[in-house]
């Protein structure tokens, strides 16, 4: 059986078949249908959404083994012959909004040649910097090079059909940058095929590669090695694996925040009320207010998450002395209890596809926060300490605070890679870009290494650095 692809404008393959549970919930289909149905993705919206549905196709002939039963077989042949087996999102965009890798360089090294950079094509979870899967599974099915080919076949489709001068995979997980990296050609094959080309040897079309950019973010793990790396017990066991000058900075920054008389609470799904929201939406504006800008997100599209995921949903509030909140940190996390099904029926080996993560991947994500004042030490209370103690309540394995700052890393967040690949449709532009990649893997994995020395653990508590940079 081959496999193909089919290009869809909207949601009806999610029918189709049963699909794995999705390692985030920024991969869930409830967090897809809120941006959908507020307008967050969507031609108005800059995000003009494709879906890639590779399917496996049935070959009845040879399944024949007589001539006495061609007729069934021909009936299951055309009840099975397009199989689901994976989509892969792709956004047309003419513009870099809410991706968080960026690539403006290469839009302007396009223009001083005259070339125009837009459209171009992004594969990600939209306004979210998380590592995670990019691709839909179904159930029974791991992603491998086929299955990436397939798909890397439709983008190429989409981006001949639109003019696309470029695709990019954001935040998409090690292994799926692997497969891609490694089983296309590299920037020097494509040199020789242009030379060719150019000496009139070959005219064949040439084959271009996908390249990896890295990065670094910070994470938090729940792991206590002086305990054979079992979870803390508490906020103080964790404070206990820090030098000792930064546990003092820490319950510093934490005392500050009581002295102000500001009061910090949590909240979870159902107990977050719509006047919480309304609180929270107020701050969340504010933090592109000072700057001048518009919220991404509406308030439509959180009450939408309230309503569709509540189990993923923490709220942590700063209130003042007068009980007015003034500041609010939202936080989305996975469900270690993921063996309860619970009926939306999305995901694969769990049945319940809002039982998002798991045990193995059971992480709280920092996302959106605000305040509608400046106060000492709020920004780390409410985004970094809260979310600490509430992972090691709730027994997560990490905490994942967002993209950018050497601010997390004193606070005992371990650097981490993050993965984006690239595809340029250009071959004139292939080879610098590919230089431009690889000179900024090696940069990034200086700077993991100097991040990693600059770890507040102390001797016993430090984790292991892994120091790839491929």
């Amino acid at each position: 059986m081959s496999l193909e692809y089919a290009l869809i404008n909207d949601t009806s393959w999610q029918s189709q078949t049963e699909w794995q549970t999705p390692d985030t919930p920024f991969m869930s289909f409830k967090f897809w249908q809120a941006l959908a149905d507020t307008g967050a993705i969507g031609e108005q919206a800059g995000w003009l959404p494709i879906f890639i549905l590779v399917h496996r196709v049935a070959d009845a002939t040879n399944s024949a083994d007589s001539e006495d039963n061609t007729d069934t077989l021909v009936d299951d042949a055309v009840e099975n012959a397009l199989q689901p087996v994976a989509v892969m999102p792709v956004f047309i965009k003419g513009h870099h909004r809410g991706e968080f890798v960026f690539d403006h360089a290469w839009a302007e090294a396009y223009a001083r040649y005259g070339v125009d950079y837009y459209p171009r094509l992004v594969t990600s979870a939209p306004y979210t910097p998380i590592t995670g899967q990019r691709v839909w599974l179904a159930k029974g099915e791991t992603l491998n090079e086929d299955i990436l080919k397939t798909a890397i076949a439709g983008i190429d489709d989409i981006a001949q059909q639109v003019g696309a001068s470029s695709w990019h995979g954001l935040f998409v997980t090690p292994e799926l940058a692997s497969i891609a990296t490694t089983s296309m050609p590299t920037e020097i094959d494509v040199e020789h095929a242009i030379a060719a080309q150019e000496s009139g040897v070959e005219s064949a079309a040439i084959e271009l590669p996908i390249f990896e950019r890295q990065g670094c973010q910070f994470l938090w793990q729940n792991k206590d090695l002086l305990n054979d790396s079992k979870p803390f017990a508490d906020f103080d066991a964790f404070l206990m694996t820090l030098k000792a000058k930064k546990r003092k900075t820490i319950r510093a920054e934490r005392r500050k925040v009581a002295e102000q008389g500001i009061i910090c609470q949590r909240k979870c799904g159902d107990a977050i009320s719509d006047a919480d929201w309304k609180a929270f939406y107020h701050c969340y504006v504010m933090t592109y207010a000072v700057r001048g800008q518009q919220p991404y997100l509406t308030i439509d599209f959180f009450m939408a998450l309230a309503v569709s995921m509540p189990e993923h949903i923490m709220l942590a509030q700063a209130l003042d002395a007068s009980g007015e909140i003034i500041a609010s940190s939202l936080f989305l996390y996975d469900r270690p209890d993921s063996d309860k099904a619970d009926g939306d029926n999305v995901g694969g080996d769990n049945v319940g596809g809002d039982n998002v993560g798991g045990d193995n991947n059971a992480t709280l994500y920092g996302r959106y926060w605000g305040a509608l004042g400046e106060y000492d030490s709020l920004h780390f209370e409410l985004c970094y300490y809260q979310g600490i103690e509430f992972a090691i309540e709730q027994g997560l394995i990490s905490f994942d605070p967002g993209t950018q700052g050497e601010h997390k890393l004193v606070r005992g967040f371990v650097p981490t890679t993050t993965h984006s690949i690239h595809r340029i449709y250009d071959p004139r532009f292939v080879p610098a870009i590919g230089d431009f990649c690889a000179r900024d893997r090696l940069h990034m994995a200086q700077y993991r290494q100097q991040a990693f020395e600059a770890l507040p653990f102390n001797a016993d508590n430090m984790p292991e650095f892994d120091g790839r940079a491929s």
